[in-house]
């Protein structure tokens, strides 16, 4: 029997929930009997039954004796559906091989433990690099209590994100403006700065592909931003939360909350804006896993300095435009020896575009 097989199965099955499933992890599962694949699932959203559950569903009644094949630790505590682990021994299965131990304390070990009592057979650890990378944000949060921050951003192959008035609609080929709305999908909160807002109007929602809208967060200091602006619209639908350093009894705190917008005050930072670190915490509070940040320069500038970000994915555009905006502001370093080193997981075309995506060290 080949194990690794059978996970590369199941981790291909799991990746189909990546548009809906967070904060939950994506997860796979395949049962096997007698060498033949009977059952197949995968957690498909939020609050839905788990891989394990599905892939016995679709096993039918004689899966006793049979191998699970899932990504994840089976679960054992009654969350949203009942522990997985309940329904594998119900179900008399005879061996469950995990791609990776799941991180959460509710579960982290026990679910293996509480099988392997039962008389199961448990094999942990197959594929595991594979199973971890697959659902990198759900242990950074986990394990940091932090939400996994990727940094996106298209510039022109001369570095500007736009042009010296500040255009940058469109710089990267519709194909890549795909791929940045399954970004999206992927994310459980966007954010962008209060300029973004003005300049661009964007609505930060996912539209070219089907997927969940992520929380809309704009960061805006002195509550600039304009009622009218479009991520203050369809807030019962698409929620927004806007982060300042105003108090409620002010009045431009009062005209944005009219809206129907959600408003925290953070602590301000050295130079009297947001900070951004306790922004991400207060974020993590609320359960938001992943942020995807999409500008601008200032944002994208604070992260990096601040070291706030996991991921970076950036879109190269074949354009030069001369004189513009950069993507990235003073990082303050004076020698080659402090940049931010990163490591690249994946460069792709993308119509005409070049996507490199990395992480930083």
């Amino acid at each position: 029997m080949n194990d690794e097989h059978f996970m590369k199965l199941a981790i291909a099955l799991a990746r189909k929930g990546r548009f809906y499933v967070a904060p939950n992890p994506m997860v796979g599962a395949v049962i096997v009997k007698n060498g033949i694949i009977i059952g197949r699932g995968y957690h498909q959203r939020f609050g839905g039954n788990h891989a394990e559950i599905n892939a016995i569903n679709n096993a039918g009644k004689n899966i006793s004796g049979s191998t699970l094949y899932v990504t994840l630790e089976p679960c054992c505590h009654e969350g949203k559906t009942p522990p997985c682990t309940d329904s594998i021994i119900k179900h008399k299965i005879g061996r469950v091989v995990i791609g990776t131990i799941d991180s959460n304390p509710l579960v982290s070990c026990q679910g293996i433990n509480y099988l392997k009592n039962c008389g199961i057979e448990v094999k942990a650890g197959i594929l595991e690099k594979e199973c971890r990378h697959l659902n990198e944000k759900f242990f950074y949060y986990m394990e940091t209590g932090l939400p996994y921050v990727t940094v996106k951003y298209a510039q022109t192959l001369d570095g500007r994100i736009a042009t010296a008035t500040g255009e940058s609609q469109w710089i990267s080929s519709v194909a890549s403006l795909k791929f940045a709305h399954q970004l999206r999908a992927e994310h459980d909160a966007i954010l962008v700065g209060r300029k973004t807002v003005a300049q661009d109007n964007p609505e930060l929602t996912v539209r070219l592909i089907k997927g969940r809208n992520p929380l809309r967060v704009i960061v805006d200091s002195e509550l600039r931003i304009s009622p009218k602006a479009k991520v203050l619209q369809n807030i019962s639908k698409t929620p927004t939360l806007v982060a300042t350093i105003k108090k409620p009894d002010d009045t431009r705190f009062k005209r944005i909350a009219a809206t129907g917008a959600e408003i925290i005050t953070v602590k301000a930072d050295k130079k009297g804006q947001v900070d951004l670190k306790k922004l991400f915490k207060i974020l993590a509070a609320k359960k938001i896993s992943s942020i995807l940040i999409e500008g601008g320069a200032q944002i994208i500038t604070s992260v990096l300095k601040n070291n706030l970000a996991n991921r970076m994915v950036t879109v190269i555009a074949p354009k030069i435009i001369g004189k513009g905006i950069e993507a990235v502001g003073d990082l303050n370093i004076t020698d080659l020896s402090s940049a931010k080193m990163l490591s690249i997981q994946k460069v792709t075309r993308n119509g005409d575009d070049i996507i490199v995506d990395s992480r930083l060290k």
